[in-house]
């Protein structure tokens, strides 16, 4: 009882209120496109890739604004930054919603942008972090194994209002949503005091460095280029991946089907990760996570195509991009500590987010230029560079506890 009321009336409140808001966020903001796009574009007769380029240019804001939303969270607290940025998400939605001009579609889509950069889990983490210090990691990964469900909710629940309102009411319907569940979840119920502490979740073994790092030079450079060549592959492999499998001789039906162990297979990774907080070092879970991506890729280029390949990748895939998840939260605050966390971590998404952006398009474009084998053996080679970014870094020495 005494943990329940400090779980609802303490700094600890956090990560409920995160833990809701990210699974709406990620669902409103980032899942719903595959589903909304076909019908919005042939309602307004433009190209499939016109409609995306806006989804694209949210990205590249989310990319630009992010390191400033970290700051001000830094500063102000994300009750002073989230709020806004799901009420500028609202208006985003708004315009996409009852706009036929494309100047507007794409100024819609910038707003989109920045509320990207302010309500996912980098100012999720950057919130986190203020309150928790270097203790957030278990925070960082219950926050993340609840958003690991936004699909699971996301994409049914978009469905089911395209099919009742269309895609213009699904839109107000996730508009009337940020303006009025996940902005005042942020702007009201996030604490703004800091947990003392005494009733701080007491950090792992590998979370207390002796010095930390200053964000910048080899280590930082090593840090983001190890995970933005992750968001390269994770944006370029899932947006092609059912087609490829297809391509590959399979069934549609029997690749949306493994597709969809994706989903299932990140949330048990977060979960055994969240039983083993503080005992596995996030520079070795980054790693790991990598290698089997690498393994992952090696398996579907050496053995070829089937049910079982396909199975065992989309399991695997899933799994080291839900842990990849958590280390991207975690491992900023272990190399660099807590203080000025937040623009670190977003120092550290643009890169990411940029490369985000780009990689259907590249993944495409080299499908159609080369072949799927070459894009799969090109996979394994970006994965196993990433491994070797991480390799070279070398954790800052912890404090004797």
């Amino acid at each position: 009882m005494i943990a329940l009321r400090g779980l609802l009336a303490g700094p600890g409140r956090a990560v409920v209120v995160l833990a809701v808001t990210q699974i709406l966020g990620w669902g409103i903001l980032i899942y719903p496109p595959v589903l909304t796009m076909p019908h919005l574009v042939a309602d307004r007769g433009w190209s499939l890739a016109f409609g995306m380029a806006g989804f694209s240019l949210a990205l590249v804001i989310s990319g630009i604004v992010s390191p400033i939303v970290g700051g001000l969270i830094d500063r102000h607290g994300g009750h002073v930054v989230m709020a806004p940025g799901a009420l500028i998400g609202a208006l985003g939605l708004l315009l996409l919603a009852v706009t036929d001009a494309w100047p507007l579609y794409f100024a819609g889509w910038v707003l989109l942008g920045a509320a990207m950069a302010s309500s996912l889990y980098d100012p999720a983490f950057a919130t986190l972090a203020r309150l928790f210090g270097s203790s957030a990691r278990r925070q960082i990964i219950f926050v993340t194994f609840a958003g690991g469900f936004a699909s699971t909710i996301g994409w049914p629940a978009t469905h089911l209002l395209l099919e009742h309102f269309g895609w213009r009411g699904t839109y107000l319907v996730f508009a009337a949503v940020m303006a009025f569940v996940v902005a005042p979840l942020h702007g009201f119920a996030l604490p703004r005091a800091a947990a003392r502490a005494e009733g701080a979740v007491p950090p792992g073994p590998h979370l207390v460095p002796q010095q930390p790092l200053r964000p910048e030079g080899r280590p930082f450079l090593l840090l983001a280029m190890g995970f933005a060549l992750h968001a390269l592959i994770l944006s370029g492999v899932t947006s092609n991946l059912l087609a490829m499998l297809e391509r590959g001789g399979l069934s549609g039906a029997t690749a949306v089907t493994l597709g969809a162990l994706f989903g299932p297979a990140q949330v048990a990774a977060r979960l055994i990760d969240f039983l083993l907080a503080g005992r596995t070092h996030p520079l070795w879970i980054a790693r790991g996570a990598l290698a089997l991506m690498g393994a992952a890729f090696a398996t579907l280029a050496f053995v070829g195509v089937s049910v079982g390949v396909a199975g065992l990748f989309c399991i695997a895939f899933g799994a080291a991009n839900g842990v990849m998840t958590i280390a991207r939260g975690s491992l900023p605050l272990l190399m660099f500590g807590p203080q000025g966390y937040g623009r670190v971590i977003g120092r550290i998404a643009r890169p990411a987010l940029f490369v985000q952006a780009s990689a259907p398009f590249v993944v495409a474009a080299a499908v159609e230029r080369f072949s799927d084998a070459a894009v799969i053996e090109f996979g394994m080679v970006a994965a196993l560079i990433g491994v070797g970014c991480f390799m070279l870094i070398r954790a800052p020495r912890t404090a004797d506890r």
